[in-house]
């Protein structure tokens, strides 16, 4: 039933055949600072996809362009071949979004969150009980629909944020840093909805995670970005096995960056505080 329920999505058609994502010669400043320098990538559609860098990399402000969240300068981004220069609202309806920040509000229930994402993306007064329940299903908190968020663990915090981005149905889920500040058991959890849900419906997922060891586990392919360049783009055992047989992916990280996972040598104090933040808020 969930399986027929997503196929029939109401955000209409993306082009056939089309790219997930395609992105064009892309820079971005941020007054002198280039946050993007000449970035080229494509995302096949209906694979899981991994940005990888440290902070200050430009991950985020690549997300933020192909989420339409900030403007294109330089360069052409197309998510299932609509330009998000011309098409922004039509890209929009093609995307679910899973921000580092939370996105929920504490003071509702877990219904009630997803149903203000449904009346946010539009979704027909008439459908929006059955879609918010089945998008609670999909992520396993059914049952919990009607408890305060703030009752929530972290694991099912984070839970509930996929379900707000799934409630629309869309062909591409960004996910940014999806994990900060969860225990093994509770990243485990996320990530399994997520694969579940890649593999049974054909979605494409585009994530960010500073966790190799998801990478390698959960991405068809992986791109590492080092201050706002393209570094190298592969398979993870690929990219691996060009450094050594016993080589993974942490390995592969440290050759392009020079640099530890957390990324302190090009992350900002506000990173720092952010990070901080989401995860005292996790718990």
């Amino acid at each position: 039933m969930l399986t027929q329920w997503w196929k029939s999505r109401a955000a209409g058609s993306p082009d056939p055949g089309a790219h997930a994502v395609e992105i064009d010669s892309v820079t971005y400043k941020f007054g002198d600072h280039r946050a993007v320098d000449n970035l080229s990538l494509v995302i096949n559609a209906g694979e899981c996809f991994g940005l990888l860098g440290p902070n200050g990399a430009g991950k985020t402000t690549t997300i933020r362009l192909l989420n339409t969240l900030l403007p294109l300068q330089d360069g052409d981004i197309r998510i299932l071949g609509r330009s998000v220069r011309t098409e922004a609202m039509t890209i929009r309806r093609y995307l679910g979004y899973v921000p580092q920040q939370l996105s929920i509000e504490s003071a509702l229930t877990a219904r009630e969150n997803v149903t203000w994402f449904a009346r946010l993306y539009d979704v027909p007064r008439s459908e929006r009980r059955e879609r918010v329940d089945q998008a609670l299903e999909m992520v396993d908190l059914l049952d919990s629909g009607d408890r305060l968020a703030s009752s929530f663990s972290g694991g099912m915090v984070r839970r509930l944020e996929l379900a707000q981005a799934l409630v629309n149905r869309p062909s591409l889920l960004v996910l940014d840093e999806p994990t900060v500040g969860l225990d093994p058991i509770a990243r485990e959890s996320v990530w399994q909805r997520v694969a579940e849900m890649q593999k049974q419906y054909g979605m494409t997922v585009l994530l960010t995670t500073h966790y190799m060891e998801e990478a390698e586990e959960l991405c068809d392919r992986v791109a590492l970005m080092h201050h706002g360049e393209l570094r190298a783009v592969g398979e993870p055992s690929e990219l691996a096995a060009e450094l050594g047989p016993e080589a993974t992916l942490e390995d592969v990280f440290r050759h392009y960056t020079g640099d530890d996972l957390t990324g302190d040598k090009s992350g900002g104090l506000r990173d720092v505080r952010s990070a901080r933040r989401t995860a005292r808020r996790l718990g």
